[in-house]
């Protein structure tokens, strides 16, 4: 009786998806935001399927989900967490266990970032005590140089800790090739990069650990979601660890005693025969990621590779209608051997232009067009950031370039060409108002 009802509840979600769901974008009249969140029926399905489970925590939808995405990164493990904030959390805490022996961050030492990045790829950094060295960008892609990367290594580098910048591909296999033969861990940040490419492999399968996020802005959502991807298994367990609690026992919910040993270990100083489920070998967090998440994101692998195509086909498309305009901009530029996974379009104002990126973003919000700046800018300005130690390898002119004249608009699939000949449209009438000097007088 109960799979009769709950097939008859399923049955009326593609009817409620179709009645409330399907609406599109229409240029002049919807808000254009810089991303947002593209889903179908089966999305809706399998989040009330997961509801009627009632397995709150990780069940079966997150276990599939998990090996989907393992499989299309093209590594061994992968575990879910309930951000991409929290991945990059667990990705570098994971390699501060005592278990990786003298290879173990440690308080002190040295981790390479870029200047120009997202938060919580350096907080991780600050919250354990390491020493964040940054290195500036390379304008139009983005990224640091493996070049600039590399000259900023010293006997005092644990790890190198960079984001794939808006989906862009840096120069990854150059960097983790170094890495391995110096012994420095590599953290690819591909928050914004799932699916994007470099000499034909996916970012996030080159470095020793990798993240994603989930967030509905990015190529694929949950609501809210993250995944840390490695091919070590030791590296895996460790994350797993200091996910769940810092728990030294590996099983999933719902099963126990699969080491068969459950009632026979003794760590630390604590009595033979203490339970392994509440034997603790790291300082860990609460991060995992609930079955309703799973669900969703796991229906969005479906789609994960017409979403990414659609990017980087609208990506094109902007690149084509505003190239007219490249006296006032920089267009952003795919590094070298990579297909990027294009998280958004991103545009630097050239140094004279008539106008200001404040005066463009007013213009093109007022027009509906949504605007983001490129994350934190040069991050060392952050008020947050003002007493922080860092180490500034060389000087962060592109960094400060970007926080003063940089920011991107939408490419993600719910855009069509008719919303890019509007947004084109909105950038022709915006230079001729700023030609003729009307916007910097209404400014002034």
């Amino acid at each position: 009786m109960s799979n009769h009802l709950r097939e008859e509840i399923l049955s009326l979600v593609k009817k409620y998806h179709d009645e409330n769901f399907n609406k599109v974008l229409i240029a002049g009249e919807s808000y254009i935001p810089p991303s947002g969140k593209v889903f179908g029926f089966e999305e809706v399905r399998n989040l009330v399927d997961a509801s009627l489970d009632f397995w709150l925590t990780e069940g079966r939808f997150n276990e599939q989900f998990e090996k989907e995405l393992a499989e299309f990164i093209s590594v061994n493990f992968c575990a879910t967490v309930n951000s991409g904030s929290s991945a990059n959390l667990l990705a570098f805490y994971a390699l501060t266990s005592r278990e990786f022996g003298s290879r173990a961050i440690k308080k002190g030492d040295e981790i390479i970032e870029v200047a120009t990045c997202f938060p919580t790829t350096l907080n991780p950094v600050l919250q354990f005590g390491c020493i964040p060295v940054l290195v500036d960008v390379e304008i139009p892609a983005y990224n640091a140089s493996a070049k600039n990367v590399l000259s900023a290594v010293t006997d005092k580098t644990k790890a190198i800790f960079l984001a794939h910048t808006l989906g862009n591909p840096y120069e990854v296999e150059e960097i983790a090739k170094f890495c391995k033969e110096k012994g420095i861990w590599l953290i690819e940040d591909c928050c914004d990069a799932l699916g994007a490419e470099y000499g034909g492999k996916r970012v996030g399968s080159f470095g020793d650990v990798a993240t994603l996020s989930f967030y509905p802005a990015h190529q694929i959502t949950c609501g809210e979601g993250g995944a840390v991807l490695t091919n070590n298994a030791l590296l895996n367990k460790m994350v797993r660890s200091f996910r769940d609690w810092g728990r030294d026992c590996w099983c999933a919910p719902g099963n126990e005693n699969t080491c068969g040993i459950r009632f026979n270990w003794q760590l630390g100083t604590l009595p033979r025969g203490y339970d392994h489920k509440y034997i603790y070998s790291h300082i860990g967090f609460n991060l995992k990621m609930t079955d309703l998440q799973a669900s969703v994101g796991l229906a969005q692998m479906q789609r994960v590779g017409g979403f990414i195509k659609k990017r980087r086909e609208n990506h094109n498309l902007l690149i084509e209608y505003l190239k007219k305009y490249e006296d006032y901009f920089i267009m952003p530029e795919a590094t070298e051997n990579s297909n990027p996974s294009w998280f958004g379009f991103v545009i630097t104002i050239k140094d004279g232009a008539p106008f200001t990126r404040t005066d463009l973003i007013r213009y093109l919000e007022n027009h509906k067009i949504g605007t983001r700046l490129l994350f934190a800018g040069n991050i060392t300005r952050q008020p947050a950031y003002k007493d922080i130690e860092f180490i500034v390898h060389d000087k962060l002119v592109n960094a400060d370039k970007v926080m003063n004249d940089t920011f991107w608009i939408g490419c993600y699939p719910a855009i069509n060409e008719d919303i890019i000949k509007y947004v084109s449209k909105t950038f022709e009438e915006f230079i001729s108002l700023s030609e003729k000097g009307i916007i910097n007088a209404k400014a002034n």
